[in-house]
């Protein structure tokens, strides 16, 4: 489990002693390189403030991160498996190569042992290891303000419309569709339950979700609309707040929130969201008990749709939420992370949480 890690500190400190007692137990993730490490690793320590601690290959690659060259946390799996060795490599010499079954089948590979091994050994398929690295790089260029066609490059796909496709999937609009500023401003946050998309105008924050939400692109549209087209790409204050407060809760160091939000439903459903922000870190409410705690006792649906509703992810809690028999329910960013987050929960004292009114 990512959670049975040892805390922020003792992990930097095996970093700098270079203890190898944590090899393949933990990874590090250097924010100041973009690279990820062993904590044996001989290359010049990071500030701790620069670091964040991970308990797979595969997790560390999902926030963004490059394997190092001069440790190779990757090289264990790539020896233990021959056809992963071969296709890191291969990912390695092509780095600007758009990859398919198709190409792993010419190099004589066979597509479901492949598919299991990398699922085994990093948590993701081969495939959407290079689309993830891709699609980070791309968007990076397009916040820095650079040309739709250099994103392209710089993602590594063969043709704009691919890039425009691919970019549309998880934004739901094309590139062009989004410049630099904006009166809301759109940018990626890493967390270690994967990577997420922040919208902030200059005064609140308005979405916070993961990044392959299904629902992410319709909210984005509606976002879209509110500022009659000016979405933009870049980040405002509540932005760099936010990615503050979520690195102290996941470090285990706050569970408050302060981020200013800016709520976007019906009367009820902000009543909803409102009451959710009302549950302390480390319980649970079900549904039932938030209708019962609106004056809205038969309303239990209609909190459910309000629950599902909500697109400011882990500050707006609707991950404790559970169902009347104390079952995990449906979370739109995976029930593996909502059982992730009861768990990260349990560790801080019983005290109020963010609400934004």
């Amino acid at each position: 489990m990512l959670f049975d890690l040892p805390t922020h500190d003792t992990l930097y400190a095996a970093l700098l002693a270079r203890d190898p007692a944590y090899d393949g137990r933990a990874f590090v993730c250097v924010s100041s390189t973009g690279v990820f490490c062993r904590l044996t690793c001989p290359a010049r320590k990071p500030k701790t403030e620069n670091c964040s601690f991970f308990a797979s290959i595969g997790e560390c690659i999902e926030q963004g991160y490059r394997a190092c060259k001069r440790c190779h946390p990757m090289a264990p799996a790539a020896e233990e498996d021959p056809a992963i060795a071969a296709l890191l490599a291969a990912l390695d010499e092509r780095p600007d190569f758009r990859w398919s079954e198709r190409h792993i089948a010419q190099m004589g590979f066979d597509l479901s042992t492949v598919r299991r091994s990398f699922k085994r050994q990093f948590g993701m398929t081969f495939l959407e290891m290079a689309r993830q690295r891709r699609l980070r790089e791309g968007f990076e260029v397009l916040s820095q303000g650079d040309k739709v066609i250099d994103a392209q490059h710089s993602a590594s796909f063969d043709s704009p419309s691919a890039f425009r496709a691919a970019f549309a999937r998880l934004l739901g609009c094309a590139p062009a569709d989004l410049r630099k500023g904006g009166l809301l401003r759109a940018d990626w946050i890493t967390s270690p339950l994967g990577d997420l998309i922040a919208v902030s105008s200059a005064s609140h924050l308005h979405l916070l979700e993961f990044v392959e939400r299904k629902a992410l692109p319709r909210e984005l549209t509606r976002l879209r609309n509110f500022a009659k087209g000016d979405l933009g790409l870049g980040r405002y204050a509540p932005t760099d707040q936010v990615e503050a407060e979520l690195a102290a809760f996941f470090t285990g160091q706050n569970a408050q929130f302060e981020t200013p939000l800016a709520f976007h439903g019906t009367a009820f459903t902000k009543d909803v969201w409102h009451a959710l922000c009302g549950i302390p870190a480390g319980e649970t409410r079900s549904y039932s008990e938030i209708a019962k705690s609106l004056d809205r006792p038969s309303a239990t649906r209609a909190v459910a749709r309000a629950n599902g509703a909500n697109q400011i992810a882990l500050l707006v809690p609707c991950h404790r939420v559970l169902g009347a028999d104390g079952s995990l329910t449906g979370y739109g960013g995976g029930l593996w992370r909502k059982q992730k987050l009861i768990e990260i929960e349990r560790q801080y004292q019983k005290g109020p949480v963010h609400d934004p009114s």
